[in-house]
Parts: structure tokens; C-alpha cells; sequence
């Protein structure tokens, strides 16, 4: 039985490396990259953070909140990207749990709506996700869904 616990990187900077390394990873965005959101989130510079499931002290699952996630709708801000849960791990509600945890952490930071940009359809729509229209996302050959949470 999996016994995990859901954090932000505010609660846990010391993870910051190795979960930039986790999420390089999983999507090839340089590691650099992934260590400047966080450096700017935990330095308070944004409160576009980062959200982990740890089974342990293994990260299972895990995302973040940027700007903009790499597409041509600058005007739908802020992001969640980077949305990944370990495939050993799905099916556990992980990746649900964090989105709930993203979208209230910050609405009482006053952030609402909340983007986030996908190819997957019917998953978001069970976290209150709602399907907004196509976006063309940088060096895509295809538009992919773009959904709101309110």
C-alpha cells in the first residue's frame, strides 16, 4: 500500500534538483529551464509554483504553473504544464489530487482562471476542467485543446 503526501516546492526546496531532473525526463525541457520557474517560485518572485505526489521520498507524480506553456495564446495565462504521473502509479487519483491542489492554492492567491494546453480528452473534464477551443502550440504541426478551470 502507497502511502503518499502532496506538497508544493515551497514546502520541500530541497527537492528542487532532483525534481527538475524528474521532470527534464519525462518532457526534454532542458533542466535549466525547469530550475529558473522554480528558483523564481521559491525566491517569491511568482506564485506560479510546483506540485509533487512523493511515494516516500520518490516523486510519482508532479507539475507546475508558468505563463505560457509553449503556445500561441499569450492572452491565457497562467499554465499548468508539465502534468506527469509515473505510469507504475496511475490510476491512484495522483494526478487529479494535484490539479485540485494547483487550482485552490491559487485561487487563494486570487489566480483564477487557470489554463492548461493538451492532446488528452475526457481526462481534465473529471477535475471540473472545461474545454475552451484549439491553440497552436510553438513548432506543433497540429493544434492541440486548450482547457479553463474558473
Amino acid at each position: 500500500m502507497n502511502v503518499y503526501s502532496y506538497l508544493t516546492l515551497r514546502d520541500r526546496p530541497e527537492l528542487k534538483e532532483a525534481a527538475a531532473e524528474w521532470f527534464h525526463g519525462k518532457w526534454g525541457v532542458p533542466t535549466r529551464a525547469y530550475l529558473e520557474c522554480m528558483d523564481a517560485y521559491l525566491h517569491r518572485e511568482t506564485e506560479y509554483g510546483w506540485y509533487f505526489c512523493l511515494d516516500g521520498e520518490r516523486i510519482v507524480g508532479g507539475m507546475g504553473v508558468i505563463e505560457n506553456d509553449f503556445h500561441d495564446r499569450t492572452d491565457l495565462t497562467p499554465n499548468v504544464c508539465a502534468v506527469y504521473t509515473e505510469k507504475d502509479h496511475r490510476g491512484k487519483g495522483i494526478a487529479g489530487r494535484l490539479l485540485n491542489m494547483v487550482v485552490e492554492d491559487l485561487r487563494t492567491k486570487g489566480i483564477s482562471p487557470v489554463y492548461l494546453l493538451t492532446d488528452h480528452t475526457g481526462f481534465y473534464e473529471r477535475y471540473g476542467w472545461e474545454f475552451l477551443c484549439m491553440v497552436q502550440g510553438d513548432g506543433d504541426p497540429n493544434p492541440s485543446r486548450m482547457y479553463v478551470h474558473h
